[in-house]
């Protein structure tokens, strides 16, 4: 490992600030992501049914089930298509005070640039008297659908009225439906539903619509409030709260009866709330003597945690719950028989042939490895074929549908090496040779990628197989376990120690914890001093390497000036002239996005170096670097072609995309540097990891894990920590996520499985 002199220094504008955690990629990094706290990011959020038994407000939640449902489909077909819709933005850039601060606030969030980090910090209002019961408002606007033209003028006219900035109006009008301003009238903190508002924001609004009859105490804000801050836990990547803690926050919002507000909530079908098994402690709890109960043979109570949840995540992890349930009990669709699978795995060998048994036996099953061990995914994936099943391969990003599908063509069915032939490569293996089976997971579910789905919407296949499993939120993992027909299988492939999902839940781990399958741990290293290193990580050591090629380079720096002329001078000069690597395929990573060192500073010295311009189109000049995130959690790096009357043209991974005026700032971010979050799913050549002095609050294991992962050849460490780093690997694992997964799959998968 190789020490750089040091030159002059920076401070961060990463991790212990708001911008790190709100990115579009970045919610795990929020300092309240833990079960004690609400985090601070907002995140739509909507719902559906679950355990409605257990709520105040059961009855009215069933009777509800089959349109909310209904409501779920289409809201995720919304979400999939917001980057089409084609109203415009007012630029906004003549508003002052309250509108303007506003403005910015929403902007901020919907581009990633922060959360809203002062959720408990504000004063309370002083209490008013209570305000009638709310208005619900009219159901939102269909997907793909943009708000009619007199719909957007009405709600810019309430906007007015409340002090809001109207340039706000397409957003409102898209989120509350064609009744958009008679609900902002009568329901003032409906304003909440919209990204990037903030309370203090919608009171202010309310006061300006209410007068006097603005209060906190307000039914109408106590469940705007409620349902918000469950939407900020969601962000952070909780399914559920506590309910200790979701009245905690409401406290701190100035909530005056905060469990009143909660029960409210719940018989308002607004939320829906849970009585969940607390873990097995191993220690026998004390019997039961009072009230004149026989000790003997009484059943015992289990202890139980109470959560409350959004109805939109409580049914996405319900479905997920039952859909893999469903995969591990299911009775296989016939395919090639035990011998060719066992002759199949025999030809594989190692811990490849013992994926291909596994899978064979079952219909769920999970891979864990490194970057080396994709080789097994390829080589199961190349068996599967050659014995006649439909298997596709799911990933993430385009750059890593291209290196899998590469891979694949590499990867013979035995899966032994690059070039060798096997017998059970059969015709239908041949019939795909122009046809690698590799998808997005976002192409594979919309239908613009993929095998295609029956008449029943069920997928075309027989087995798939997700890679960089972690990724998945439980709203991705329900869509794809909803989709796959009865009697398939599917593979959950990925390395555990990187960053968990951008969106709720952590259902990669909480499958590997609660053991309802097979887990394949592959053992194939990643190879040379970067995979010594990143090992290391893994297991919480920060390890001194050998590189007698300079794999790995530390770069010591004193302050934020020196850490980002260092970061420039290392991808225009050093990497290039000492590794070959050329600066179009070196990547920079920093922790958050704001301050000295955060991806806007880097960017823009970046920017001025490798490709000087105006910024012609909102900031941006034909040749930029760029990534492009058309909906939280999901980030393309690409290149910026030009700039047209549609919109702004980019390349990314070789696709054409072009992101409409009003959606560039929302949605497109120069790129040269990016945070760990923004890489996931990618690798380069040569990356630079920049961790300036402000970096301590944001460094864990997983960050550094993910941000030392990401490089193929070299790895650069611009070093301002001093003995954080070590600490932050050694002592520093991932937050704590609230979910209910494990609970949920216990009685439907009692028997663990290998």
């Amino acid at each position: 490992m190789s020490t750089e002199p040091p030159e002059e220094t920076t401070e961060n504008a990463g991790p212990g600030t708001p911008d790190e955690a709100a990115d579009t990629s970045e919610p795990a990094a929020t300092p309240e992501a833990s079960p004690g706290a609400v985090p601070d990011a907002p995140a739509e959020a909507e719902g559906t049914e679950a355990e409605g038994g257990q709520t105040a407000g059961a009855g009215q939640v069933s009777e509800a089930e089959a349109e909310l449902l209904a409501q779920r489909a289409e809201r995720d077909r919304i979400e999939r298509r917001k980057a089409e819709r084609q109203g415009s933005i007012e630029a906004g850039g003549k508003l002052s005070g309250t509108a303007a601060d506003l403005l910015a606030a929403v902007r901020a969030v919907e581009s990633g640039e922060k959360p809203a980090t002062a959720v408990f910090e504000e004063a309370r209002p002083a209490p008013l008297r209570p305000a009638p019961e709310p208005v619900r408002p009219a159901p939102p606007v269909t997907a793909g659908q943009t708000p009619a033209d007199g719909v957007v003028v009405a709600v810019r006219e309430v906007l007015a009225q409340g002090g809001a900035p109207e340039a706000l109006a397409v957003q409102a009008a898209g989120v509350l439906g064609e009744g958009a301003a008679q609900a902002l009238r009568a329901d003032p903190w409906q304003l909440l539903r919209v990204a990037g508002v903030r309370p203090e924001q919608a009171d202010g609004f309310a006061r300006a619509l209410l007068g006097g009859e603005a209060g906190p105490d307000d039914g109408r804000r106590e469940r705007a409030v409620t349902g918000w801050l469950l939407e900020q836990a969601a962000a952070a990547g909780h399914t559920a709260l506590e309910m200790s803690a979701l009245t905690t926050a409401l406290a701190r919002q100035g909530v005056p009866d905060p469990e009143e507000a909660v029960q409210a909530a719940i018989s308002d079908g607004d939320v829906l709330v849970f009585q969940d098994p607390l873990p097995e402690t191993g220690t026998p709890a004390p019997q039961r003597d009072d009230a004149g109960d026989d000790a003997d043979g009484a059943e015992e109570e289990r202890p139980v945690r109470v959560l409350v949840a959004l109805e939109r995540y409580a049914m996405a992890e319900e479905s997920l719950a039952d859909g893999l349930a469903r995969l591990v009990n299911s009775v296989f669709q016939q395919d090639g028989s035990d011998a060719e699978w066992e002759r199949a795995a025999a030809s594989a060998g190692g811990s490849s042939g013992e994926l291909i048994r596994a899978v064979a036996g079952h219909g769920l099953v999970l891979h864990t490895g490194g970057e080396a061990s994709l080789a097994e995914p390829a080589a199961l994936l190349r068996a599967a074929r050659g014995l006649g099943l439909r298997a596709w391969a799911a990933v993430h990003t385009p750059v890593g549908r291209t290196r899998f599908a590469a891979l694949l063509e590499a990867v013979p069915a035995g899966g032994t090496g690059p070039g060798e032939t096997n017998a059970g490569v059969t015709a239908a293996g041949d019939e795909k040779a122009e046809d690698p089976g590799v998808a997005t997971v976002a192409g594979l579910l919309s239908g613009a990628e993929g095998p295609g789905r029956d008449a029943d919407g069920a997928l075309l296949l027989d087995l798939l197989v997700v890679l960089d499993a972690p990724l998945l939120d439980v709203e991705t993992a329900a869509l794809v376990t909803e989709s796959l027909p009865d009697g398939s299988r599917l593979l959950l492939a990925g390395d555990p120690g990187v960053l968990w999902s951008v969106g709720p839940g952590r259902v990669f781990a909480d499958l590997l914890a609660a053991r309802v399958c097979p887990q394949i741990a592959s053992r194939r290293p990643d190879p040379g001093p970067l995979g010594e290193l990143v090992s290391g990580i893994g297991v919480g050591e920060l390890n001194q390497v050998a590189a007698p090629g300079r794999e790995v380079v530390i770069v010591p720096v004193r302050d934020p000036g020196e850490a980002v002329h260092r970061t420039v001078q290392l991808v225009i000069d050093s990497v290039p002239r000492a590794i070959g690597v050329p600066a179009e395929e070196t990547q920079v990573i920093t922790p958050g996005h704001g301050g000295a060192v955060g991806t806007r500073a880097l960017n823009a010295a970046l920017k001025e170096r490798l490709n000087p311009g105006p910024g012609r189109f909102g900031g941006f000049d034909p040749g930029d670097r760029i990534v492009h995130s058309p909906v939280r959690g999901r980030t393309a790096p690409g290149r910026v072609v030009k700039a047209g009357a549609d919109g702004l043209h980019l390349s990314c991974a070789g696709e054409a995309v072009v992101v409409p005026q009003e959606r560039v700032e929302q949605s497109v971010r120069h790129g040269w540097a990016l945070t760990a979050h923004q890489a996931m799913g990618n690798r380069w050549p040569a990356v630079v990891v920049v961790l300036p002095g402000d970096a301590v609050q944001a460094l864990s294991r997983p960050w550094v894990y993910t941000a030392f992962s990401r490089a193929d050849r070299h790895l650069s460490v611009v070093h301002g920590v001093e003995q954080a780093l070590p600490r932050a690997v050694a002592e520093v694992p991932a937050k704590p996520r609230t979910t209910r997964l494990p609970v949920l799959l216990a009685p439907q998968v009692p028997a663990a499985a290998g």
